[in-house]
């Protein structure tokens, strides 16, 4: 069985001159609970009290407070819509089920009549909150919306309209319930309930009646509902400010990595923004990997009279903090560092907490996609621990994402600049590599088609002039040899095609025999003197041979080209401090000006550009040595004062361990 008419709509119908109100549930749940507060502030009346609860998980939160009611009167009468194991039963009071889609199911009714006094409560839920609150449940499961709901209906003081409600319910009582008919007519019979029509005249002179109980609770209950309710009202803007502050915070952060792409900027923004919004002590976003040492402390937000970090050395390694961040992922925060043992059994984290004062630590890493890309810490420095709260918690999460898609669109932009120079490398590369391989193959070409024309077409040409005509013609065809051995050294070497061969050598050896080399390819030209300056007994080298002769034959080949004949070049080769011995090359020649020290090692670099320069070569021979000495883990660079002021060439080799240092020898050689 199910009754489909509503119990307010009935009331409205019997009693015209009623206007129904608009309530929230938190209003209706202050007056319910006022309403039974007035009962069980009665020491001698029993009166009827008439409840009904849209579902039985509304009347278990009420059941405690009907036990208490059920001591003062026989006649309590509590209705609802069963869900778990809600019954019609007689144990306390009458309870009585109703169907869940009975119209009472949309409804919440308090009906409480007595000899003296009279209140009723009747309301319906309106369709516009269900279907919202649903709407608003469905986009946000988590959020409670049942202090939102709103209801239509009456709560009156008026006789007449309590009678009236105790009435229509009384109906419903006895349609699921016949047995309960006597007990009923008893309590019709006792305050007059049913049986003459009540008018508006009659209702308003019902309304005038004598109540000598203590009203005392019933005004406490809306004065702590009223105070309640301003809390909460301040609970809102104090929520609604600080999220409002923590949009501004992260507007400001995201204005800033529009407005640049420079994360040195951006990364002092967030840390002023972000200290001074959870008003820290301190602030330091830094830049940091998992496996790093140490960070420079580069971004930091003070507030008054507390040490200053910027430009320090922050340490990182066996700090336990970072260790935890770098293994879990997640931020780590020490409310007081004086009683955490991660701080106390760490000494060198102690040093720290006592040196800059820090009471209250937190540590929140800034990733991306799993890598670690920086930390950002907050330091409070006060007498007192801070208080964490979870609003600060989430700010500063907000934050570090904010800034982790702030470095990596700056490292986007820094490697799409690279890209742009390496194509723009290539593509100066692909116009000397035309330029140099159509000069240098073209005049060779040239001359030995010449030779040999001149060769096949003249049969009576002199001895003499014939074999000048052959060794042209082979000088040029060596030439173009070593070009294009040159470009596949090169190529090999940078595609990683090249298999190292290290072993132990004294280099003095590997710089005759690339000596014995040049003078080998240079039979008629005048060298420059050649002096080297190597100690006899010198540390051992490790290194491919091989590739060590190229690279002196290249660099002193260099040298050669340079330097006029009555100049000098000269070998050295010391012990640095890095386990390295460095070898120099230098000259007494044309020299390189300063600020082409770096690209000389470019390849195809010609100093007076690729088809006006006065000496032979690719431009290659640079570029290759700095890929051998790369390949065995050394450095080259070059050194010069200027035009005409001559240049040197450094490079260094690993030492063999255990090798020893001895006395210089000169050498002088022509």
């Amino acid at each position: 069985m199910s009754i489909s008419t509503s119990v307010l709509s009935d009331m409205l119908q019997a009693l015209p001159h009623l206007r129904p109100q608009l309530y929230f549930k938190a209003s209706l749940t202050a007056l319910s609970h006022a309403m039974e507060d007035q009962v069980l502030a009665a020491t001698l009346e029993q009166p009827l009290v008439i409840a009904s609860f849209q579902r039985e998980r509304f009347y278990r939160q009420e059941a405690h407070r009907y036990q208490r009611l059920a001591l003062r009167s026989n006649q309590i009468y509590v209705l609802s819509a069963p869900e778990t194991d809600f019954t019609n039963s007689s144990e306390y009071y009458e309870k009585i089920a109703f169907e869940p889609d009975d119209a009472l199911s949309q409804e919440w009714h308090l009906v409480v009549i007595a000899q003296n006094y009279a209140t009723c409560l009747v309301c319906r839920e309106s369709l516009g909150s269900l279907a919202k609150n649903r709407q608003l449940r469905e986009l946000s499961p988590g959020l409670d919306m049942d202090a939102a709901r709103r209801f239509e209906g009456i709560w009156t003081a008026e006789r007449g309209v309590s009678l009236k409600a105790a009435e229509l319910l009384f109906e419903r009582i006895v349609a699921y319930r016949p047995e309960l008919a006597g007990k009923i007519e008893q309590a019709r019979q006792r305050f007059g309930i049913g049986g003459r029509k009540i008018d508006a005249e009659a209702s308003q002179l019902l309304s005038e009646y004598a109540c000598d109980i203590d009203t005392d609770p019933f005004v406490q209950r809306l004065v702590t509902y009223l105070q309640a309710s301003q809390y909460k009202l301040h609970k809102a803007y104090r929520s609604i400010s600080a999220q409002a502050r923590k949009e501004r915070l992260v507007n400001s952060i995201s204005t800033a990595i529009r407005r640049s792409l420079n994360p040195q900027e951006i990364l002092k923004v967030a840390a002023q923004e972000l200290g001074q919004h959870l008003g820290a002590c301190r602030c330091l976003i830094y830049r940091a990997q998992a496996t790093d040492t140490q960070a420079i402390i580069e971004h930091e937000f003070l507030s008054f009279n507390v040490l200053s970090l910027l430009g320090h050395a922050w340490p990182l390694e066996n700090n336990p903090l970072f260790e935890e961040v770098v293994v879990q992922g997640e931020g780590v925060r020490v409310a007081d560092t004086v009683n955490d043992s991660r701080v106390s059994g760490s000494k060198a984290l102690w040093q720290i907490v006592e040196r800059f004062a820090i009471r209250s630590w937190l540590m929140e890493p800034v990733v991306f996609q799993g890598r670690l890309l920086g930390i950002v810490e907050l330091h409070y420095c006060g007498e007192n621990p801070h208080d964490w709260q979870a609003g600060e918690i989430d700010l500063v999460k907000a934050i570090a994402t904010q800034i982790g898609a702030a470095l990596i669109q700056a490292e986007a932009y820094a490697n799409l600049e690279e890209l742009n120079q390496q194509l723009e490398a290539l593509d100066r590369t692909r116009s000397n590599l035309i330029a140099i391989t159509g000069h240098e193959l073209r005049t060779p070409l040239s001359t030995i088609q010449v030779c040999l024309e001149s060769l096949a077409s003249e049969p009576d040409m002199p001895l003499e002039l014939r074999q000048v005509m052959l060794n042209t013609a082979l000088a040029d065809s060596d030439r173009m040899r070593k070009l294009i051995q040159d470009f596949l050294t090169l190529s090999n070497l940078e595609s990683g095609r090249v298999e190292w061969h290290p072993e132990s050598l004294t280099l003095q050896e590997c710089v005759d025999l690339a000596l014995s080399r040049i003078r080998t390819r240079m039979t008629t030209d005048k060298l420059p003197e050649i002096t080297t300056e190597i100690a006899r007994n010198l540390p051992l080298v490790r290194a491919d041979g091989d590739w060590l002769v190229e690279v002196l034959a290249k660099l002193v080949d260099n040298a050669c080209k340079f330097t006029p004949p009555e100049g000098q070049i000269t070998i050295k080769a010391t012990r640095n401090n890095k386990q390295m011995v460095e070898v120099t090359v230098a000259d007494t020649g044309r020299g390189i000006e300063p600020n082409r020290l770096e690209v000389v090692f470019d390849r195809f670099y010609q100093e007076e550009g690729a088809l006006r320069r006065s000496t032979g070569g690719t431009g290659l021979g640079l570029a290759i040595c700095r890929q051998i000495v790369n390949g065995w883990g050394g450095e080259i660079w070059a050194e010069s004062n200027g035009k005409n002021q001559g240049s040197e060439f450094h490079f260094t080799i690993p030492i063999v361990e255990g090798s020893q240092e001895q006395k210089t020898s000169k050498v002088k050689s022509q």
